[in-house]
């Protein structure tokens, strides 16, 4: 005897409950899915939002090595590595920077040799 005949045995038939709780009751209280909202998904009030500027920035990161079409990056080109530490003296993410993973790579290994060499720091001096 399965669970189910028992269930209407006992009294209880599969209208009134079903094994994953309200069934049929609580789908009849639910409205349809598109219920209350205009067609085409769009409100008819101001436009909202757009451009992405919340929580995680606003427009596509490029690499700046791709864009000026620099193969390797250069130990010696202190200038353009600054730009990708922080001011505590590490290295920033690709995340924040944009750099592709091929010149994120490349911009490590420079700023270790350039360190390596003293042209730039590991550290920050302040204490």
């Amino acid at each position: 005897m399965s669970d189910r005949e028992e269930v209407n045995e006992q009294g209880e038939g599969e209208e009134s409950r079903s094994r994953f709780g309200a069934g049929a009751q609580a789908a009849a209280a639910r409205p349809a899915a598109g219920a209350g909202r205009p067609a085409g998904g769009r409100s008819g009030g101001p436009r909202r939002g757009g451009g992405g500027g919340g929580r995680f920035g606003g427009r596509r990161k490029v690499c700046g090595f791709c864009v000026d079409n620099i193969d390797e990056v250069d130990y010696k080109d202190i200038a353009r590595l600054r730009r990708y530490i922080s001011e505590r003296g590490k290295i920033e993410p690709r995340r924040k920077l944009g750099t592709c993973a091929r010149h994120q790579r490349s911009l490590t290994v420079a700023i270790k040799r350039a360190r390596h060499v003293a042209l730039l720091p590991f550290t920050t001096a302040s204490r």
